[in-house]
């Protein structure tokens, strides 16, 4: 009897349109084809085949980080906004601080228990 593994979150599937790639992905490949032909057709006379393949797979790789890229099903854009948003436009973590309104007076008396003891009675207590 065949054996399907079938997931127990069913939200995590995503539809495959052509090629077993989503909407997404197609879109991203599609437009990283758009661009990435064009610098490579254009460039190869000028830097040869070689400089030409690099030139062109440094310029379509955001396309393909933009279209793989998944964390905690968060998109590339989305992961690298909530970044940005954490380490620059919101405050950082404030620490709690309070304000001693007694600090003034800190210092400035000595303690009960010495006042009301005589020196006799200090004397002994040393013992």
């Amino acid at each position: 009897m065949p054996y399907v593994n079938v997931p127990n979150d069913l939200s995590k599937i995503k539809t495959k349109i052509a090629f077993n790639l989503t909407k997404r992905q197609l879109i991203c490949f599609g437009g990283a084809a758009l661009v990435g032909v064009p610098v490579y057709l254009l460039s190869r006379s000028s830097i040869g085949s070689t400089g030409a393949m690099f030139l062109m797979l440094a310029v379509m790789l955001p396309a393909f980080m933009l279209a793989m890229y998944e964390r905690d099903g968060l998109p590339f854009e989305k992961v690298v906004r909530n970044i940005i948003r954490a380490k620059f436009t919101w405050p950082g973590i404030r620490p709690y601080k309070t304000q001693n309104i007694y600090a003034p007076f800190a210092g400035k008396e000595e303690p009960i228990a010495d006042k009301k003891q005589t020196p006799k009675a200090r004397h002994r207590k040393g013992r």
